[in-house]
């Protein structure tokens, strides 16, 4: 029997132990209206972008829904000249999930996770694995479970 990514992702963040909330909210068509339905502010809402190292080598980054990847703070960070990102059916091979529904809770493959400095110290709301669902929880607990680095490789959108 196989798992949809909303099955997937809620599994595994019940098997993390951390306190979190799925909301079902539907369709939306912008950050502004994400942040409505899930009542947060758009700088709560954490996008897991998939980053490409090498071929088959990936790492997940999550980005604050106010900021964007600065491309030369992450090469620096992890000490490479070349990043791209993946297109969307490569970073679903990647991940198991389609691209607007990513998270790192129940990824085909655990990846390494950076976590934007900007996004700790504060309840976040991420991707659920299916369109127009998600899960806040705070950030600290997300960063530990995931054993994420924290550092600050964003900048303003």
């Amino acid at each position: 029997m196989t798992t949809s990514g909303e099955e997937r992702a809620a599994a595994a963040l019940t098997a993390s132990g951390i306190e979190h909330t799925i909301t079902r909210h539907g369709p939306v068509g912008s950050l502004e209206e994400a942040a409505a339905a899930r009542g947060v502010e758009p700088r709560d809402i954490v996008k897991t972008l998939v980053v490409r190292r090498a071929d088959d080598d990936y790492l997940l980054v999550l980005v604050p829904g106010d900021r964007q990847i600065s491309w030369p703070k992450l090469r620096a960070l992890l000490g490479v000249k070349r990043l791209s990102m993946p297109d969307a059916e490569t970073a679903r091979a990647a991940t198991g999930y389609e691209r607007g529904t990513i998270t790192p809770f129940g990824s085909t493959t655990a990846w390494p996770v950076i976590a934007d400095a900007s996004a700790v110290g504060r309840p976040i709301s991420l991707g659920a694995g299916a369109h127009g669902v998600a899960v806040t929880a705070d950030a600290d607990d997300v960063v530990r479970v995931l054993s994420a680095q924290v550092a600050d490789v964003t900048e303003p959108a």
